[in-house]
């Protein structure tokens, strides 16, 4: 043994009894300044040697011992808090790295709550505030890593990134504020800048160091879900220091490629959030997807494809990296055949929401912003295949934001891919997110991408843009020097024409014979026209003369077509529609549900049928159902002047004995409704049995089952509503059966919509059928449904859904608070 190093055992020994033994409070003092020696911090130190091997052997046993010395009676040996002090300096002066790990020792093992306790955690603040988490860091990058460091590495690790953790466990309420997560990470992460600033200047000395120790800090804060209050200081920091200065640069792409391959999702998610553009991002990361698998694997897969929560920004920041480089553009090019393929898949866009779909049309836009034209030729055949297999599937879903968010990628990505070919044209209205994907298509500025790039994507824009002022009906200004402006009539004062009226020079029908007459062979436009318009009248004017002839109109309706400009033809048609089944509804309802499955019908007539069937339902099922007055339409000609001048006299009287009436209570003057029969309860099975009838039979230009799914969806809304309409009516029990069992067959369709209807359709169930009636009648459907309802509501990909599902399992438990009473009694 060296004779430096055989003085320092027994010393400390010696000191070691002595403070583990002793209350003389001199002594104790005289000990603690001859341990300090080899801390350096005494008036006369001792030799390198002794130091080394004081700290390397014995520095921990002592710490461990004035710990275990502490109490009150012991820091009161010494007065004015002497002993207090010096006790502290070894801690505070010590090797950073073993007063740490003592320091979290003695907390986790001291009795909660104790002065110990509190005393080791007031130090601990104390310790954290003076920075010697920096050095705790600091001291493991500057050392090589021998076969005894790595526990010692991985003790460190666990400590730190868990302090917030373990003090919570150890203090409760009684835990201070540098151990709050949210004031100790944003700490953390200061640290680590102070240390790398440390590690650049040694690299500029020309010293060997490794920043190893705070890639696994810094991984394993982000894991533990800390990534916005570590990365929230860290990441504008570095932003500031990698600016100008290429050292920096290379030290932080060295920083994240050494964190563990388990901790690389949880960084990189981290930066890609708080990084402010795909030129920070690249001045952070460098070429790490091109070294890391994993890092590669997070970027271009699991951020793009696995999730769906991220920003736009965000979005624009990781494609925007991929696009900088020259390296990383093959990537990009990799990414967008990806994407389009996931976009074009039929089976993507049914178990996909729409928020996810949403997602990745974003993504794919912002991939053909940063394209040229050259970089796409290569793949053209694919993309297009793919693009057209995704914009067909769209056009047949049921949902208008999925055929819109379609036809708008379509039109873009078109233009962009095969900008020789004829252009896709579609007509939709614009909503926040077309505008929003139209602005995505612009091109990038142009240090973002090669100039090509830019270029090629400027006519897609501007093209887009022209047309969609166009179609919004903007006027486009004209050029100068054309022939308008030389012949203006700008002196002539425009005649007032607000006021005139067309002339009609055909009669309007007065009965409903008529009508019908000139709705099928009448040759003047202008009297059809005058017909339709007078129908819906004349059928709630003279509802025995629409009986007579109700099946022959509600056929004339439901096959008659617009032959003129008719302003508000389709509201007409049904309104008038409408009025013949309330009318007369048993025979025009049968026929209309019988038609409804027939050959040779559109799908829009067979929708309209759907929709006059549920509208007549809701007008014979309002309470208190009185004559509707027209819209439109002349007055009746058995209309008298006398009519409405008649109960004059009786209005005086009633105002004469109101103002000298004394009342003493004030209640309200107005008579509620009469009360009146539901009259949709005696047909409402001619409604609702006919078309859940027939749903599994496929005709030859008609299959709900198969590619008819919008009707489909349609239909089960339709059988929904008239079950919620039939409310306390006699058939309503035999209509929830029928439409339980059809629910259940349909119950895993593909279509979100028809799925809405479908968990529709069980909340009306439950609202319309009595609860006793659900009890005796429909128990072991209820049980089936229950599971069902509640992995739709977990699992569905459509947010709506998901709450329709969490409405009808409310119902059910609401119905089963109804229904124990019931049968406990």
């Amino acid at each position: 043994m060296d004779p430096g190093q055989s003085a320092v055992l027994p010393t400390v020994w010696e000191a070691l009894r002595t403070l583990s033994s002793s209350e003389d409070g001199d002594c104790i003092l005289s000990t603690l300044g001859s341990l300090k020696r080899y801390l350096g911090g005494a008036e006369s130190p001792a030799p390198p040697g002794e130091q080394e091997e004081f700290a390397r052997r014995h520095f921990s046993d002592v710490l461990r011992c004035l710990v275990g010395r502490l109490s009150p009676g012991w820091l009161e040996l010494l007065p004015d808090g002497q002993l207090e002090d010096l006790w502290a300096s070894f801690f505070l002066e010590g090797p950073a790295d073993q007063a740490f790990l003592v320091l979290m020792e003695s907390i986790e093992g001291a009795a909660s709550p104790s002065f110990r306790l509190t005393k080791t955690a007031q130090l601990l603040a104390r310790f954290l505030r003076a920075g010697r988490m920096a050095a705790v860091m600091e001291g493991q990058c500057r050392q090589r890593a021998g076969p005894a460091f790595p526990p010692l590495q991985d003790a460190l690790l666990s400590k730190a990134v868990g302090l917030p953790d373990h003090l919570g466990n150890r203090l409760r309420r009684e835990n201070l504020e540098p151990f709050l997560p949210q004031n100790y990470f944003p700490l953390l992460g200061e640290e680590i800048v102070r240390v790398l600033q440390a590690l650049v200047d040694s690299l500029r000395g020309g010293w060997d160091c490794s920043v190893s120790f705070l890639s696994q800090v810094l991984g394993k804060a982000c894991v533990h879900g800390r990534q916005k209050e570590i990365l929230g200081v860290l990441v504008p920091r570095l932003t500031a220091l990698t600016r100008a200065n290429c050292l920096w640069q290379r030290v932080c792409w060295r920083l994240v490629e050494c964190v563990p391959d388990r901790a690389m999702e949880a960084l990189l998610t981290g930066l890609v959030e708080a990084a402010l553009g795909p030129e920070v991002l690249s001045r952070l990361l460098g070429n790490l997807v091109m070294k890391s698998k994993k890092a590669q694997f997070v970027m271009t897969r699991k951020i793009l494809f696995l999730q769906y929560r991220y920003s736009t920004p965000m979005l624009q920041s990781l494609l925007g990296y991929l696009a900088m480089d020259s390296q990383r553009r093959p990537l990009l090019i990799q990414v967008l055949k990806e994407l389009l393929e996931t976009w074009g898949s039929s089976s993507a866009i049914r178990h996909a929401s729409l928020p996810q779909q949403c997602y990745v049309s974003k993504a794919v836009l912002i991939c053909l912003a940063h394209l040229g034209e050259v970089e796409l030729r290569d793949s053209r055949e694919d993309l297009l295949a793919s693009l057209m297999a995704g914009v067909k599937s769209r056009l047949d879903s049921s949902l208008p934001a999925v055929r819109r968010l379609g036809m708008t990628v379509a039109e873009v990505a078109s233009a962009r891919i095969h900008p020789e070919g004829p252009p896709l044209r579609f007509q939709y209205e614009e909503d926040e997110l077309s505008r929003e994907l139209l602005a995505l298509a612009a091109p990038p500025p142009a240090a973002d991408s090669p100039s090509e790039a830019s270029l090629a994507v400027a006519p897609v824009a501007a093209e887009t843009t022209d047309r969609g002022s166009a179609d919004r009906g903007i006027p486009q200004a004209r050029p100068e020097g054309t022939g308008s402006d030389l012949d203006s009539d700008d002196e002539l004062v425009p005649y007032d024409m607000s006021g005139d009226r067309e002339l009609k020079s055909g009669k309007t029908p007065a009965y409903v014979r008529d009508c019908v007459e000139a709705l099928t062979s009448s040759e003047d436009w202008e009297r059809w026209e005058a017909a339709l318009r007078a129908l819906e009248g004349l059928i709630i004017r003279s509802p025995a003369a629409a009986r007579e002839v109700s099946v022959e109109l509600a056929k004339v309706l439901l096959h008659l077509e617009e032959k003129t400009s008719v302003v508000g033809f389709e509201g007409l048609r049904q309104r008038a529609l409408v009025a013949v089944v309330v009318t007369d509804p048993v025979p025009v309802a049968e026929y209309l549900t019988s038609q409804f499955y027939a050959l040779n019908f559109s799908l829009r007539q067979r929708m309209d049928i759907l929709d006059v069937l549920t509208l007549a339902a809701q007008e014979l099922s309002r309470p208190g159902r009185l004559p509707k007055t027209p819209q439109c339409g002349s007055p009746s000609p058995a209309s008298q002047p006398s009519s409405t001048q008649a109960p004059a006299w009786r209005a005086v009287v009633e105002e004469r004995i109101r103002s000298k009436t004394r009342r003493f209570t004030q209640g309200s003057a107005r008579r509620g409704p009469d009360a009146s029969p539901n009259e949709f309860n005696l047909v409402a099975g001619y409604f609702f049995f006919p078309l859940i009838r027939h749903f599994d039979r496929p005709l030859v230009t008609f299959d709900l089952l198969g590619e008819d799914q919008l009707v489909l969806g349609r239909l089960v809304h339709t059988l929904g509503a008239l079950m919620y309409l039939a409310v306390n009516t006699t058939v309503a029990v035999a209509m929830g059966k029928a439409l339980l069992e059809f629910v259940w067959t349909l119950r895993f369709h593909g279509d979100a919509y028809v799925r809405r209807g479908l968990l529709s359709a069980v909340s009306s169930i439950l609202l319309s059928v009595p609860a006793e009636r659900l009890l005796a009648d429909l128990p072991d459907e209820l049980l089936e449904a229950r599971p069902w309802l509640a992995d739709v509501a977990e699992q569905d990909p459509d947010e709506d859904c998901r709450v329709l599902a969490v409405k009808a399992l409310l119902l059910l438990e609401k119905l089963k608070g109804t229904l124990l009473p019931l049968s406990s009694s």
